[in-house]
């Protein structure tokens, strides 16, 4: 018989203690997956992946008739997560020439997605516009210069204004002076922001484009941050747009946030969409299409990692040092971000320690207020809530080779992303 009564809902949905107390993910048991994939290891329940992008289709299927769910690229790009939520009927954003070409490879059709990005090439829009993506959003002033270019010299027309419209759908990114209660570093509806045009100049921006024959612009984006614990920034921004007009659509970017621990609890899905669309049909009337951009509460709970205990060093503090840390979750080294974590097989809190990593820094420390039950050289630690931004900011510091990953369902693990060799390491390098 299986238990979920020592489990936070930083762990997968699909995921539980069998008799024994090991964690199964996906029905596969963490240390067998250890054994089998070595560690560090991103093991992925891909059933939850596929139950969180439907929970968001459905939340917006009872309140609202025309909507676009597009995951969010960044938090997570891998091949393997990109093709369960094209399978599902999401459509994709993507915020670099990279993401567009994993996007395209991974099944999404052109017209599904939406390119962002603060400081896009000309090349970069080039691509964009050459692949047919549906949307792509004006961060800047610079970016209608750049797409004036290339719609200008993709029609063979002059460049200025026209009273046709046809071409290349548009949004453009106000910044909403909205600053939500998150870090920092992922705060981004602040007035002074690196990201979008404040009220002003998005008024601005919207003449511009109008006036330009080669771009078509449907509507609004606004982003206010990441994992965003409260509803109230999400309405407020939608307030902030209010007064720049009436559009078709209307882009409120993701930012919903997910559990990284037992205490904490993040608004329903249900409950975020609720809001979302009263905010948009108050301030903005009926008849809009509404586009959310989820990444993080799509796929971080989907995914816990597993690393093997090397030392256990008892100074002032107890210090577990696995065989990972800040090469495959830079995520507490650049904002504190705290995550909980568990011996695999003996649930529980007995030692208080700092769960570290092998590399050169003292500042990677995985978790410094872990409380491990007898921690042990060997033993598989298991953090849960690592899908999001853990692979997708893996890296090769000391030369560590990126981890592999695992999706895992209904008791059969397969790999979808291998692990890095040390051949892969020099594999760029230039005699």
């Amino acid at each position: 018989m299986l238990s979920t009564e020592r489990l936070s809902p930083a762990f997968p949905q699909h995921s539980r203690l069998d008799e024994r107390g090991r964690l199964q993910i996906g029905g596969c048991d963490a240390i067998e997956l250890a054994r089998e994939f070595g560690t560090p290891l991103y093991a992925v329940a891909e059933e939850d992946l596929r139950a969180r992008a439907r929970s968001y289709l459905d939340a917006f299927r009872a309140r609202h008739d025309d909507f676009v769910v597009a995951y969010g690229a960044k938090a997570n790009a891998c091949t393997a997560v990109l093709e369960v939520f094209a399978g599902e009927g999401l459509w994709c954003d993507v915020a670099s020439a990279g993401e567009l070409q994993l996007a395209l490879g991974a099944g999404f059709s052109p017209e599904r997605l939406i390119v962002h990005g603060n400081a896009r090439t000309e090349e970069e829009l080039e691509l964009a516009l050459g692949s047919g993506a549906g949307l792509v959003v004006v961060d800047n002033f610079d970016d209608i210069d750049r797409l004036e270019r290339l719609t200008s010299a993709a029609s063979g027309a002059p460049a200025g204004p026209a009273a046709a419209h046809e071409g290349q759908d548009v949004l453009v990114r106000v910044t909403p002076g909205v600053r939500p209660g998150t870090h920092a570093s992922i705060s981004t509806g602040q007035a002074d922001s690196k990201f979008g045009l404040g009220i002003d100049d998005a008024a601005r921006a919207i003449e511009r484009i109008d006036a330009i024959e080669g771009l078509r612009l449907l509507g609004l984006h606004v982003h206010v941050g990441s994992q965003l614990m409260e509803l109230e920034p999400f309405v407020a921004a939608v307030a902030a747009i209010a007064p720049l007009g009436s559009f078709d659509v209307y882009d409120l970017g993701g930012g919903l946030g997910v559990a990284y621990g037992a205490g904490e609890h993040p608004p329903a899905v249900e409950d975020y969409v609720a809001a979302l669309v009263e905010a948009v049909q108050s301030a903005l009337g009926p008849g809009k299409r509404i586009i959310v951009e989820p990444g993080r509460s799509l796929v971080a709970n989907a995914c816990a990692t597993l690393y093997t205990v090397v030392s256990v060093k008892r100074n002032v503090s107890v210090w577990v040092a696995v065989d990972g840390g800040m090469s495959d979750n830079l995520r507490p080294m650049l904002y504190g971000a705290r995550y909980e974590a568990q011996v695999a097989d003996r649930f529980g809190d007995s030692v208080p320690c700092r769960l570290v990593g092998k590399h050169c820094e003292s500042g990677d420390v995985l978790v410094h207020d872990a409380a491990l039950q007898d921690p042990e050289v060997g033993d598989v630690v298991v953090t849960p809530a690592t899908g999001a931004y853990g692979l997708a900011m893996a890296n090769n510091y000391n030369g560590v080779p990126r981890p592999a990953m695992v999706f895992c369902r209904d008791g059969q693990a397969r790999l979808v992303v291998r692990r890095e060799t040390y051949d892969d390491l020099r594999a760029r390098d230039v005699s």
